[in-house]
């Protein structure tokens, strides 16, 4: 197709707005609950509760995600993000209904399991719809929403919960929800082989027990028990004995839920690696850098958020002009460029944390955002590129999970060293001295996981700059 035959007023223009306002379900309910949790606890109670508000949604998605990535390649993607949709709207009306805290963490547990069908539901369907050229202009557009929902999500929850109460950070996803459905049964067209299919419950059990237990040691550990507690311990012994069990499941399989072959390619691994790396450093430095900005620097709530939103400014712009990049020089040599501006901004964090400065910030994560851009968007049109269609769902969710997996990883490791820090400057998480010196750590600690991209980026495979117009079609019926 043409060049121009890409936005909002082309022939896929509907479905690429259906996949920007599903992106949007889940992207401004990652920062809008954040900044109305005060008037949820005062309204609820439930105080000592409140984190497994967060903690539940991460659960089911990031536990569902390889799960639908599989039932997208067998059943179609259409179906798949369509429940997703519908799962997270409902639980959104019940999250807005909620009479208290307990049934409101249940509910986002709902809106979790519709989440996780979300996000590589869009970006498999764009994998799809569009060209090797054309994916990653459309990864900007995808990265602009976030963008946008960094800086809308934090002002629509603080203005819901102050003029017109809390619930009505949750209504807000019926309309958008509505919308986005709306757009994809009229507008994306996909035609599915049609042929008996052999779903792997058993492996898709196992996975998701492994999972939980896994993410549920991570996501406690150090908080509500010790790491090295009798409960830790369990926690993470059964998942590793769940995984043993998974992937002699998966073997003797039909159709594996998660295909071990698929997974130990180069291509396929390597960014699968990259993209965790890559969770670890978004969630880290926006989880701590706001806290570390309100109290060293004296800044707002608002004005600390911006500068840390600088990280997703960056982000789409180099996303957009990865394709560019990548066509002339390759795959490889895009995301090693990224991965070596990605270590530039975290070294200038680590640098400047002594200095507490707003500005400074905002330029590290500019630099940081830019960087991850170049890296993010070529090493996942580079893994879709790798596979044929009946395999994109599963690279495609395993790439989001991974991610996931990195951030919940990292934000706990990030955690530790900030709470030993602050423990070993005397436990006062309100001087300022003391969180510069906690703050420091972790950025230092980030410097040294952006290193650990160049080494991702050198070990993957070097590929032929793609041909413009590549895109992988479904097999014929009967193939």
């Amino acid at each position: 197709m043409a060049r121009d035959d890409v936005g909002f007023r082309s022939p896929r223009g509907p479905v690429l707005l259906a996949g920007m306002l599903a992106t949007a379900l889940v992207a401004i309910d990652a920062t809008i609950l954040a900044t109305a949790v005060p008037s949820v606890v005062e309204d609820l109670g439930g105080f000592e509760a409140y984190p497994w508000l967060f903690s539940a949604y991460l659960l089911t998605q990031a536990v569902l995600v390889p799960v639908y990535a599989k039932l997208a390649d067998m059943l179609g993607r259409k179906p798949v993000l369509l429940f997703g949709i519908g799962a997270f709207v409902v639980g959104s009306v019940l999250c807005a209904l909620a009479p208290g805290m307990v049934p409101l963490i249940a509910f986002r547990a709902v809106q979790g399991i519709g989440a996780g069908a979300i996000l590589p539901g869009v970006m498999t369907i764009i994998g799809d719809l569009y060209s090797v050229e054309e994916r990653a202009r459309i990864q900007g557009y995808l990265a602009s929403v976030w963008a946008v929902a960094s800086v809308a999500g934090p002002a629509l929850g603080g203005v819901f919960s102050q003029y017109a109460g809390w619930p009505w950070i949750f209504w807000i996803n019926v309309p958008l929800g509505a919308l986005a459905a709306w757009l994809l049964v009229r507008g994306f067209r996909e035609e599915v082989p049609r042929r008996t299919h052999r779903i792997d419950y058993a492996g898709s059990a196992l996975l998701c027990v492994g999972l939980t237990l896994l993410l549920l040691a991570i996501l406690e550990g150090g908080v509500a028990w010790e790491w090295t507690s009798p409960v830790s311990v369990a926690l993470f012994g059964g998942a590793a004995l769940v995984f043993v069990a998974f992937v002699l499941v998966e073997r003797r399989a039909a159709e594996p839920v998660l295909a071990l072959g698929v997974i130990t390619r180069p291509i396929v691994l390597t960014t699968s690696l990259t993209a965790a790396v890559v969770g670890v450093l978004l969630l880290g430095v926006t989880s701590f850098a706001p806290t570390y900005l309100q109290t060293s620097a004296g800044a707002d709530p608002l004005v600390a958020g911006l500068a840390v939103a600088a990280l997703t400014f960056g982000w789409p712009i180099a996303s957009t002009l990865a394709g560019r990049l990548y066509l002339r020089i390759g795959f490889k040599a895009t995301i090693l460029i990224g991965a070596v501006v990605t270590v530039g901004g975290g070294v200038f964090l680590a640098l400047c944390a002594p200095h507490p400065h707003v500005a400074l910030v905002a330029g590290a994560c500019l630099v940081m955002g830019f960087g991850l851009g170049l890296v993010a968007s070529p090493s996942l049109v580079v893994a879709q590129a790798s596979v044929p269609w009946h395999e994109r769902g599963v690279v495609t969710g395993l790439n989001a999970f991974l991610r996931s997996l990195g951030s919940t990883v990292g934000v706990a490791v990030l955690g530790s060293i900030a709470n030993s820090t602050i423990e070993a400057h005397g436990g006062d998480e309100h001087d300022p001295a003391t969180i510069v010196a906690s703050s420091t750590a972790v950025f230092v600690t980030v410097a040294a996981v952006c290193a650990l991209l160049l080494v991702t980026a050198a070990v993957m495979p070097r590929t032929p700059p793609p041909r413009r117009d590549a895109v992988t079609l479904p097999p014929e019926p009967g193939v």
